[in-house]
């Protein structure tokens, strides 16, 4: 189950789930509650706890009992909500550039979330849309800015134009909390864990991967330099080398192929 982060959706995950297919694992991108092609009630709890529960039921739906939880960004939060909360769910962790910790939220959901006063006029005359608050976001959550042209950059915009876009998404970076995960304890993590971590991410202390690691028993950091966080756009071959090897690292004897 791969989940995306903050201002992305499952399209994030196009270049990883076919290569996790093509080796003989079923590979489930889905869009968060508000984010994407999902619904966005006007009165839905979209904290990172309302999410991990709307991606327990959507298992329970899916008839997955057990799986593989990938998660980038707000989505690593999430993964691992759900790991603590329901332990029974998960078979391995994998968290890429997870915010957590004292990093929650992280720069870029805090500078969405200043952007409410910056922009509040044009929020208000619905012009522009999102693009003042969540272009720099994308922009620099890149370390090669080829990595995130225009085209890709609208191809994000596009679930939030028009000023209901806008307001969704100041909803939605309101919604990133540090108390949802304050009275979670990463040392009660027994599931096999794998961080990576794109070293030019702007958005979070460099060391976060590390601190983590040192808190969750048996996990391990690999670092990928050149790399921002939005490891699958600009590393997405090594991201799939390193799920794969981690899936067979860990794999139960007997277990058959699956994410």
């Amino acid at each position: 189950m791969l989940l995306h982060g903050f201002g992305t959706s499952s399209f994030l995950w196009r270049s990883v789930a076919p290569v996790l297919a093509a080796e003989g694992h079923t590979a489930y991108a889905v869009d968060l509650l508000g984010y994407g092609e999902s619904d966005r009630p006007f009165d839905a709890d979209y904290t990172l706890g309302a999410q991990a529960e709307c991606v327990d039921r959507a298992l329970s739906s899916l008839r997955l009992s057990r799986v593989s939880l990938v998660g980038i960004d707000i989505g690593a939060a999430i993964a691992m909500l759900l790991v603590l909360l329901r332990p029974a769910r998960a078979t391995r962790l994998a968290m890429v550039n997870p915010v957590a910790l004292d990093e929650l939220p992280g720069g870029d959901v805090r500078a969405v979330q200043r952007g409410t006063a910056k922009f509040a006029l044009r929020v208000g005359r619905g012009v522009l849309g999102a693009a003042p608050l969540l272009t720099p976001v994308l922009q620099n959550s890149v370390a090669d800015p080829r990595s995130m042209p225009d085209r890709l950059v609208a191809r994000y915009l596009a679930p939030f134009v028009g000023s209901d876009g806008v307001s969704h998404l100041l909803t939605l970076a309101r919604s990133v909390r540090r108390e949802d995960l304050e009275a979670l304890d990463p040392g009660k993590i027994h599931v096999p864990t794998l961080i990576v971590w794109g070293e030019e991410d702007r958005w979070v202390d460099s060391g976060l991967g590390e601190r983590l690691q040192a808190k969750i028993p048996g996990s391990t950091v690999v670092r990928l330099p050149g790399v921002g966080r939005l490891v699958p756009e600009e590393a997405s071959d090594s991201l799939s080398r390193l799920l794969l090897e981690f899936i067979v690292q860990h794999a139960a004897p007997s277990a058959a192929p699956g994410v």
